[in-house]
Order: structure tokens, then C-alpha cells, then sequence
């Protein structure tokens, strides 16, 4: 935080979120997570807001009070918040509060927020690290009436007015809004706070901390109750890496290494189409499957709109394509969409909530859409859970494939960094979903038609002011990758000119650790793992990393990874499918025009 200018003492909530520790995590024979003898901590992000919300309570001589929902034992969290500078903590718990999704979770969570209010600040983290859909801090926004400012990673707070920077997927916001707010603190605005020595939560004053329950916060319903959105059946996502150590001399290696990807289809050119064509548009007045396009990100509404006549032709419906920016409208037919709901190109992503919401709880507008999808971007995601939160919709996150099933949408969805596959539907008339970009094929386009198109007029409420937008990286490019070279600190940045022309010669992309965005060596767009983006190319190409866990869950479901080093017993080998001992620079001399020549030869059959 650069700058700390409060002309009045603050009172500021953190929302704090307690998870399971990811190489501990084992499922029970019902599919469900075990959680006896599970080692619970602190979400990362929410470590970050924390330390923020302790730091302005300190500079304006406020207070810092931290909240969780959750059983009895997640009063640690609030303990731990408390050793870190917080001032109490509210504990929402209570029987009735099991089986919460985000939109139940939001409600009880702002029910316990204007019972012991007002605030001028509320932070959260961005996500939460186990689930990783970044809803809540929008749907609460939403549910309390306030502007959201999500992904911050540079804070001033001058008088009453917090001057901010945004990380938003591959570009910089900078923006400002008046108290009170809510906040979503990115990974790098702050070190995150954390007590080292669990043995010291049991010494925080039990009278610090105060129990809110359901009967505390009226009706409801809450927890499950109170859910729109219900789990299936859970999958195991387990990949068995060949884990193959090749010896010899370093041309030895490389021929091992290209025979072995020759066996492994590595260079074999799959259907770009993946699911064929486009359909052809169903019926008239069947049921509305709306696809909110974010602005400049016409592959990811490609793919959107291709999933989306899908589901069309199951249920004998229609796709209707809403946004701003829309481009033509031939254009938008050909990919799959019926009709189009043109937004003024000014309005802001809050606008652009609310005007769809007014428009689809509307009944003089008939009936309301059978599903609303949007992507799996910060736009996205703040777009779709204010749209939930004012219309009760369930909203399942980041999905990763959707099927229509006996008149509903099931929504597939990772959880655990990848580890497991949840099969999500909803119960609300609307159902919703954002679907993580680059996982689902762009569909070949259909011949374009004359679609109907309507201009939706749309009001400005939104109090975030953004001064400036800029565009760092386009995160299509890897999302969409068949080859990636990941990059870790092993790597000297004064020698990315040379990675760089290695994956020119291959047509791959970069992408680093979170060391090495940290440092700047590299922009936040191109960092992989738990943290960061998920992908999953042909080949992964591991070079200058350890493969620390938090790295490695983003590329698990790559096809085949490869992994270079010079120590035999590094970590990265339990990762991969075929590991080369050597030095990188002397490895990729020789195995790039190898890899070129065969990627060639593939593209040419």
C-alpha cells in the first residue's frame, strides 16, 4: 500500500476462509472429502486481506475485525487473525449453515455484515485456493449494495477515496471508488500474514470472539436450504506420469526423448474442430440459452457460443449472444448465436449485471433463460455472480465441460487445483455457469444467417471509476497452446532471449512459476499453477523448475510432460512422463530441432 490517507478512523471487516491442505486431501467411499485428521489453514488470498485490513486499521486508528463461516473448528482462522492484528472475530456457525454454496454462503456472510455494521471496508481474497471460483466477494458486493474492486494489487487509500490497481487475467486497471467498498486482494498487493506456531492460537482471549448463528440472522434459508447449486458425483482426477529417468549421453537422450513422443501421439495433429460444426439454430421459441461476451475476447465467446448451440439442439432451444462490443452480427450467427442483446460499448461490468438482470427477472419479457453462461475471467465472474445474486440463480464456476441432462444443465467443475471433477446442476428456474477459457474447442462455423438484433438501453449506477486499462499479454495464447516451455527460477532472466527462439522454432508458448512472476521476470498472465492458470497443451516442456506442487497442479491435465534438470533427484521427476538430466541450454540445443522437424512433419501429413 503506497498510500495511507484516512481522515477519520475506519472499521473494516476481513473475511478470512479455512481449507484443507492439498497433499493431505483423500476422498471417502460416498465421494465426499474427508476431513477427520485433516490439516486445515488459512486460504492464501485471504492472508493478503489480512495483512491489508490490519495495516488501514492501524493508519487511520480504526478497527480490524475478522469473520468466518464455517463449523466450530474454523474459530482458528479467526484466532490466527487475531495473533496477526486483527481486533475479534465473528464466527458464523451454526448445523444450519452445512452445505452453503457461494450464493448461500454470500447471504449468511452479509446478513452477519449488516447485523453488526456499518463498515467502510469490507476485504476478502480473491478466491479461495480449494474451489477457485472467485464468486463470493462479487455476489456480496452485490448482495450489500457496494462497488466491488477485484484483484487489487496496489492500494492508496486518500480521504475517503481508494486509488487502486487491478490484475484482471492478462491486463492493468487502475482504478478508483469511494468508501465503503469491497475489496478482493490479489496475491501480490502485500506479504500475507501468518503465525508460524499453531500452539499460540489456544492464547487468544476466547472473549475476542463472538458466535453468530442462524437464528442471529433471521429466516433464511440458509445452508443447503438455502442453495441453488448441488453436487453429484465426484471424480478422482488421477494422472499416472510414466515418471521415465532417461541416462546416456545427450544425443542419447534426445533420441529416447523423440521416440518416446512419437509413441505418445505427442506429435500427432488433432481435430481443431474438436466437436464439428456449429449446429443449425432449433425451432422458434424454444428455451433461451443467454452467452454474456466479455469485451475483446472473441475466442473465448467463440467457444462459448459453440457449447452453447450444443445445448441448443438437446433442449429445442435457442442461443442468444448479449454484450458490448459485439461485432457483426453475421459474424456472431456463423458461431452460433440466434439472436443478440447489444449493450452500449461504455457500460461497466456492474451495468452490465444489472441491466441483464432486470431483463431476465423482467415477466413482461416472457419466460427467463433456461442457462446464462459467461467465462471464466475477472469480467466474467463479477458479471455472472451479481447476475446469481440478484436473481437467486445458481451459478456453478469455472466449468470445464457442460451437458444437458433430462431438461437441466450439469456443469463439470475442478475443485483441488485440478484434483477432483464435480458434476454441479442447479435448482433455480435460471441456472449459470462461467466456463474456464481455452478448455472447450472453437466449433466449425455454420453458415451465417440474418439474426435479429435488439440495443438494450442501460442506465450508469456503477461508482468504480477506472482511469486507465492496458493490455499486457493475451492469455488465449497459452490457454490454447499445443506446446508450452515452462519456466522457473533455474532460469537466468538474461537468457529468455534464448528460450524464446526455442519456442519460436516450435511454435510454443511461455509460461512461469510464481517465483518467477513475483519478480517480475515475466507478466502474471503467463503464471501456471494454483495460483495462476491451468492449461493443458500436447507437450509441456519443464525447464529451471523444482516442480513444487503449487506449479505443477496447473499443467496435470498436459498430455505428455517433459522435464529437463541437472540433479537426479528433484522433485519435478515425480511430475513428469520423461525426465532429462542435463543442462537446459545444452538439452534444448538439441532437442528443438528434433522437435520442430517432427511438430513439421505432423503439421505437413
Amino acid at each position: 500500500m503506497d498510500d495511507l490517507r484516512p481522515v477519520r478512523p475506519l472499521r473494516i471487516a476481513v473475511l478470512v476462509k479455512q481449507i484443507p491442505v492439498f497433499e493431505e486431501m483423500r476422498l471417502g467411499s460416498d465421494g465426499r472429502l474427508v476431513r477427520d485428521g485433516l490439516e486445515l489453514h488459512m486460504n492464501d488470498y485471504c492472508r493478503r486481506a489480512v495483512r491489508t485490513g490490519c495495516d488501514l486499521a492501524v493508519a487511520s486508528g480504526g478497527t480490524c475485525t475478522a469473520i468466518t463461516l464455517g463449523p466450530p473448528v474454523a474459530h482458528t482462522v479467526l484466532r490466527e487473525a487475531i495473533l496477526c492484528g486483527c481486533g475479534g472475530g465473528l464466527h458464523v456457525s451454526d448445523p444450519a449453515f452445512a452445505g452453503s454454496d457461494t450464493l448461500a454462503t454470500a447471504r449468511a456472510l452479509a446478513a452477519a455484515l449488516e447485523l453488526h455494521g456499518p463498515w467502510d471496508l469490507v476485504l476478502c481474497g480473491r478466491n479461495s485456493v480449494d474451489a477457485d471460483t472467485g464468486q463470493v466477494p462479487a455476489e456480496l458486493a452485490e448482495l450489500l449494495g457496494l462497488p466491488l474492486l477485484a484483484g487489487v494489487r496496489e492500494l492508496a487509500l486518500v480521504d475517503d477515496t481508494l486509488q487502486t490497481l487491478l490484475e484482471h487475467d492478462d491486463e492493468r486497471l487502475r482504478a478508483e471508488v469511494g468508501l465503503p467498498a469491497v475489496v478482493s486482494c490479489a496475491e501480490r498487493l502485500c506479504d500475507p500474514c501468518k503465525v508460524k506456531d499453531p500452539g499460540a492460537w489456544a492464547t487468544v482471549d476466547a472473549g475476542l470472539l463472538t458466535t453468530v448463528s442462524a437464528a442471529d440472522l433471521g429466516a433464511g434459508p440458509w445452508g443447503q436450504a438455502g442453495s441453488p447449486t448441488s453436487v453429484g458425483e465426484v471424480l478422482v482426477h488421477e494422472v499416472d506420469r510414466a515418471r521415465e529417468l532417461l541416462a546416456g549421453t545427450g544425443d542419447e537422450q534426445v533420441d529416447h526423448v523423440i521416440g518416446l513422443l512419437r509413441d505418445r501421439g505427442a506429435f500427432t495433429v488433432a481435430d481443431p474442430a474438436g466437436m464439428g460444426c456449429v449446429p443449425p439454430a432449433g425451432p422458434a421459441g424454444g428455451p433461451d440459452i443467454v452467452v454474456v461476451a466479455e469485451p475483446d475476447r472473441e475466442r473465448s465467446t467463440a467457444e462459448l457460443l459453440g457449447v452453447a448451440a450444443g445445448l441448443a439442439t438437446r433442449i429445442g432451444g435457442h442461443v442468444v449472444v448479449a454484450g458490448t462490443h459485439l461485432g457483426e452480427p453475421a459474424r456472431l450467427s456463423s458461431l452460433g448465436a440466434d439472436a443478440a442483446l447489444m449493450l452500449p460499448d461504455t457500460t461497466s461490468v456492474e451495468d452490465v449485471a444489472h441491466a441483464l438482470s432486470d431483463r431476465f427477472g423482467d415477466p413482461a419479457q416472457g419466460r427467463p433463460p433456461w442457462a446464462v453462461l459467461t467465462s471464466s475471467t475477472d469480467w466474467g465472474r463479477e458479471v455472472a455472480s451479481r447476475i446469481a445474486a440478484r436473481l437467486g440463480a445458481g451459478l456453478t464456476g469455472d466449468a470445464i465441460g457442460l451437458e444437458a441432462r433430462d431438461g437441466r444443465l450439469v456443469a463439470l467443475k475442478p475443485a483441488f487445483g485440478g484434483r477432483l471433477v464435480a458434476e454441479i446442476s442447479c435448482s433455480s428456474p435460471v441456472q449459470m455457469a462461467t466456463v474456464r477459457p481455452g478448455v472447450l474447442p472453437v466449433r466449425e462455423p455454420r453458415a451465417a444467417s440474418d439474426i435479429p438484433v435488439e440495443m438494450l438501453q442501460v442506465g450508469s449506477s456503477s461508482r468504480v471509476t477506472v482511469t486507465e486499462r492496458v493490455r499486457e499479454d493475451d492469455s488465449d495464447l497459452l490457454a490454447t497452446a499445443r506446446v508450452v516451455i515452462g519456466v522457473g527460477v533455474g532460469v537466468d532472466p538474461a537468457l529468455y532471449p534464448d528460450l524464446r527462439r526455442h519456442a519460436e522454432a516450435i511454435g510454443a508458448e511461455l509460461c512461469a512459476t510464481r517465483r518467477v512472476t513475483d519478480r517480475g521476470w515475466m507478466p502474471r498472465a503467463r503464471q501456471v499453477g494454483i495460483t495462476g492458470h491451468s492449461i493443458a497443451p500436447r507437450l509441456y516442456v519443464a525447464v529451471g523448475a523444482s516442480g513444487k506442487f503449487n506449479h505443477m497442479i496447473g499443467v496435470r491435465s498436459a498430455d505428455t510432460i517433459v522435464g529437463i534438470n541437472t540433479d537426479t533427484d528433484c522433485e519435478l521427476w515425480d511430475s513428469c512422463d520423461i525426465g532429462l538430466v542435463g543442462d537446459w541450454r545444452d538439452v534444448l540445443e538439441r532437442l528443438i530441432p528434433r522437435l520442430a522437424v517432427e511438430l513439421g512433419r505432423s503439421r505437413q501429413a
